[in-house]
């Protein structure tokens, strides 16, 4: 039988969710490497590739991340070549440089590898799964906001 501290810290999903995504954490550093860019600063650059001259406001919609820390991300992409930033108006659009795709075709990759590794240990149908879960959870939440 599971003592009082077990069933707390298996059953609180704060505490799940943060240890999970320590460990998942840990798991893209070592696939999704490039130097001084955390593995965030990649899913922009694919929302970007996808988006070209997608504005600023929407880049942040679709991250589901605050417009400060978009503006942080996009002045570390510029300033190492990666993306473009045009002004029209109150609007900035964003877009992939040539550097930029190279980098984008090489997260491709690596992202694939990430799937597969933790996948072999998750089994592929509950890594897909619980990809699924997590992302419906976070727009329930996000709606509530």
């Amino acid at each position: 039988m599971k003592n009082e501290e077990e069933e707390v810290l298996i059953h609180c999903l704060y505490f799940t969710a943060s240890r999970f995504a320590r460990n998942i954490t840990k798991l893209a550093e070592k696939f999704l490497d490039a130097g001084d860019l955390a593995p965030s600063y990649f899913y922009m650059i694919m929302v970007v590739h996808f988006h070209p001259e997608i504005t600023q406001k929407e880049l942040c919609r679709k991250l589901s991340i605050a417009p400060s820390t978009s503006t942080r991300f996009i002045d570390k992409l510029e300033k190492k070549q990666l993306v473009s930033r045009k002004m029209s108006g109150k609007q900035t659009f964003i877009s992939l440089t040539q550097e930029g795709e190279a980098v984008y075709s090489q997260f491709r990759v690596s992202i694939k590898e990430l799937f597969d590794d933790y996948s072999e240990t998750l089994g592929r149908d509950f890594s897909l799964n619980l990809s699924r879960m997590l992302h419906e959870a976070s727009n329930k939440l996000e709606k509530e906001e």
